[in-house]
């Protein structure tokens, strides 16, 4: 499995990780669960970007990893 691949397969779990949370969030009644999940969910948001941007460098650097 190349690095490009592992990237590519972290970012989709977080993304998946996040609609998890928005769901989460969505069906709790508990207003300190809900306020917890969003917080999460806006961490998540920050690691998913930061991972989308490596997918693009390493797409742009190194062509071997273009899937």
């Amino acid at each position: 499995m190349t690095v490009s691949s592992q990237v590519k397969g972290c970012f989709s779990s977080i993304k998946s990780i996040e609609a998890t949370l928005q769901s989460l969030s969505a069906k709790t009644s508990d207003q300190e669960a809900d306020k917890v999940f969003k917080e999460v969910r806006n961490t998540i948001r920050t690691v998913q970007n930061d991972l989308e941007s490596q997918v693009l460098h390493l797409t742009k650097e190194e062509p071997q990893y273009k899937s």
